[in-house]
């Protein structure tokens, strides 16, 4: 420590509270998720979740406060803000206090187009008449039409479109420039995927929050066999097909690495880093039977099967028997998918609306 830091003893900080996580697609989103609605719970906080049957907050419109279940009564009164929607400034300022942290999480755009296309397959008009992932990316604007721009996002610049902005934009620089800027007025912190870990620790020092606040089971993501190889010219294709993504990326990738090292230091970094994963086998252990995630068909507690999509085998958790109920609950709350989550808060934090009702895909699987 310089001469300096050691005169300053660490100021005490207080465990942010106010805080808005833009879930974008595809990007470990999910996983935080979790991570924020547990931490809701731990602090007894307002989430502002969707209002009605709905699942998300409107998405893919761009996100207006009434989207938010008891917006008029609440007000600008909620606390934690973390479902899919589109991002609008403005409104989101409506729904959150003033004090607000913003921060979301970026990836590849390499992987994440891989991502997509797997999990999009039967949704997304230009990815359903493509044979794979490369033959797509070989001429994307033979599969691409802008008139069915409503599904298509997912099939180019996902992450520029969540953030609010046209994901079929020229790629101009100064254009690009503009949005950069924007964000990083908007946003407080960009997290980015292909380096989780070092994003939890980072998020954590942020925020001011405990280790056991960013422990985390990996939830929404696939089986390995789901997975398909890119070609290198796929790749470099993704790069140029996906430019305005690239920039994004690139730029954020380097923003976040600055910022650790401003922060936190690589040294230290690596040191949280392991306690984080040691922690989280402790988890594993006390948790998960086969300490490891499964295919859907082998989830045997169907109220824990995350929702399944086109291509892809979303992995689940089986929890282990006998777990006293403090520690079950614990686990629970780590396992539990997306949309069931989001539903039990809601009837937690609405108790006298009616219930949301889950996709019809859970009474379907259980019949099977």
């Amino acid at each position: 420590k310089s001469h300096k830091e050691l005169l300053m003893p660490d100021k005490p900080c207080h465990a942010k509270t106010n805080v808005m996580f833009l879930k974008t697609h595809k990007t470990a989103s999910s996983t935080i998720l979790n991570i924020m609605f547990r931490f809701a719970e731990r602090y007894n906080l307002t989430v502002a979740l969707p209002a009605d049957q709905l699942i998300h907050l409107g998405y893919p419109k761009n996100f207006l406060a009434h989207f938010v279940e008891e917006f008029e009564a609440i007000g600008q009164n909620y606390n934690i803000m973390c479902n899919h929607l589109r991002f609008n400034p403005l409104e989101v300022k409506k729904v959150m206090a003033a004090n607000t942290f913003y921060f979301s999480i970026l990836r590849n755009p390499i992987h994440l187009l891989e991502s997509s296309y797997i999990y999009y397959k039967d949704s997304v008009p230009a990815f359903r008449i493509s044979k794979d992932v490369n033959e797509f990316l070989a001429s994307p604007m033979k599969y691409y039409h802008l008139a069915d721009y409503k599904k298509n996002m997912y099939a180019r610049n996902i992450m520029w479109f969540d953030f609010g902005y046209d994901n079929n934009a020229e790629d101009n620089q100064k254009y690009i420039q503009k949005v950069l800027k924007e964000i990083e007025q908007n946003f407080h912190l960009i997290l980015i995927s292909d380096y989780f870990d070092e994003s939890m620790i980072l998020l954590k020092h942020t925020l001011c929050w405990d280790l056991d606040d960013v422990i985390y089971f990996k939830l929404n993501s696939r089986s390995q066999d789901t997975v398909q190889t890119l070609t290198p010219e796929s790749e470099e294709c993704i790069k140029v097909w996906c430019s305005l993504d690239w920039k994004l990326y690139l730029h954020f990738n380097q923003s976040f690495w600055r910022r650790i090292e401003e922060t936190i230091g690589l040294k230290e970094l690596e040191k949280e880093v392991n306690c984080l994963r040691t922690r989280q086998k402790e988890f594993m252990e006390t948790c998960v039977s086969d300490q490891e995630a499964v295919g859907r068909d082998h989830i045997k507690n169907k109220a824990f099967l995350p929702f399944q999509s086109g291509d892809a085998n979303i992995l689940g958790y089986n929890l282990k028997q006998d777990l006293d109920n403090m520690t079950l609950r614990t686990c629970q709350k780590m396992v539990m998918p997306e949309l069931q989550y989001t539903s039990y808060l809601y009837t937690v934090q609405h108790p006298h609306k009616k219930r949301k009702i889950l996709p019809l895909l859970w009474t379907s699987l259980q019949k099977m």
